[in-house]
């Protein structure tokens, strides 16, 4: 099975361990709505949790999709709180076929600032629980 076969598993079975072991250990994750790269599979693997719980419900699902050797593009939409989100994930996996890099776009303006809200609220969770 290939990183992107393997990233679909993770979405469709919501299989956290398996979400980790595909993720390199440099893995770095880019977000609309955080200045900086997240760099490290600990963060990467905070930020895809959270984007799964945030955006993850049962109106997500792919559009398209664009692949390449090590590398994929994947079109997202789903409706939250009445807002249609709609966005792409550039992901890029080494030659073991595990994500070194994911990055995240997403459109219009009220979807960004939804996902910020919410992504927030689940990464303060996530911290809080931690703790």
């Amino acid at each position: 099975m290939n990183g992107l076969d393997r990233w679909y598993h993770c979405i469709q079975s919501r299989d956290h361990a398996a979400l980790w072991d595909l993720l390199h250990p440099d893995a770095v994750f880019e977000s609309p709505v955080v200045h900086t790269p997240q760099r490290g599979r600990e963060k990467t693997f905070a930020y895809l949790k959270s984007a799964e719980d945030v955006l993850g419900g049962p109106g997500f699902r792919y559009l398209n999709e664009w692949r390449s050797k090590n590398s994929a593009v994947l079109e997202f939409e789903n409706e939250i709180d009445g807002i249609t989100l709609n966005g792409v994930d550039m992901i890029t996996f080494d030659d073991d076929g595990r994500i070194t890099h994911f990055k995240v776009m997403v459109r219009p303006l009220k979807a960004i600032n939804l996902l910020h809200r919410l992504m927030g609220e689940q990464l303060a969770h996530l911290a809080s629980a931690q703790n």
